[in-house]
């Protein structure tokens, strides 16, 4: 499969189609998922991706200009597919092909529009945009299990940490990150990775979103040491590319639904780990 039969199957999908890869895609899923945290090898490089919002065009852009098909190289999405773009029916269904035809490449988050009960979204419009499609409410219902099956963070080790909004501040092992689906509601780590975003303080505040908690750099510290990572890379703000903590902690948004400019990021992860203002000048704007 290349980029174009991609781009012309996705156009054309069915509710059927959409339905298969579902199924497939949580078949594989079911046999790949341990836990919360994706273990990602050091080899070839690795494509990462901001929230998406139903941005299609964005999404074939950048794998087009990143030369995914192309290569060996891996690809991480940091979760927020869908809500607010018109083709989120659309994207929903290219990255759900993706990961079925490239299992061991393709790399899927959950952000907080993949969310759990007690965290669920306002506005949240992709039911709108799936019924529109593809004239049944089954396919939402299908997405909303497959959101269970989403990997709430990943880690390249010794190098990068990968989630889509945030570190929880109370964090005390890495085995709270990969059991994160398990504790929640009780504990508040998965909220927080969906929900929680860095800011310039020295500890952490509630969050004015109404969800999680604006961390800063000491918490950053915490964690990156805990799990033996050196940079942070995330999402959940439609800022382009911003870069916090000291160079601890990358912010990428691959969307332009908001007007804003829109960026992703390939790292060679055979090569030295880099910081946050290294990778910011690595990254691809558009």
């Amino acid at each position: 499969m290349d980029l174009r039969e991609l781009i012309e199957a996705t156009k054309n999908s069915s509710k059927e189609q959409i339905l298969g890869r579902i199924e497939n895609v949580l078949k594989i899923l079911e046999k790949e998922k341990k836990d919360d945290l994706a273990i990602i090898q050091p080899k070839n490089s690795l494509i990462v991706v901001g929230d998406l919002h139903g941005d299609l065009e964005s999404l074939i852009f950048i794998l087009e200009n990143s030369n995914f098909f192309g290569t060996k190289d891996k690809i991480i999405f940091l979760g927020d597919y869908g809500d607010r773009g018109e083709y989120s029916a659309e994207v929903y269904y290219l990255l759900l092909t993706l990961k079925e035809n490239f299992p061991g490449r393709v790399f899927l988050l959950r952000g907080n529009h993949e969310f759990p009960k007690g965290l669920e979204v306002y506005p949240h419009d992709l039911p709108f945009w799936l019924a529109k499609k593809y004239k049944s409410e089954e396919v939402y219902e299908r997405i909303k299990e497959f959101w269970s099956y989403l990997y709430a963070s990943a880690l390249v080790e010794e190098k990068y940490l990968f989630v889509h909004g945030g570190i929880p501040v109370d964090l005390s092992s890495i085995e709270e990150l990969r059991n994160a689906s398990k504790l929640h509601p009780e504990k508040s780590f998965l909220e927080e990775i969906l929900w929680n975003d860095p800011d310039e303080i020295e500890n952490f505040l509630p969050s004015p979103r109404g969800a999680g908690n604006v961390f800063g750099k000491s918490v950053t510290e915490k964690v990156l040491k805990m799990v033996k990572a050196k940079t942070l890379i995330r999402s959940h703000e439609p800022v382009g590319i911003r870069v916090n903590h000291s160079g601890l902690v990358l912010t990428i948004s691959s969307t332009k639904v908001y007007g804003t400019c829109a960026a992703y990021l390939k790292i060679n992860l055979e090569e030295e780990t880099k910081n946050a203002f290294e990778l910011a000048k690595l990254a691809s704007r558009f």
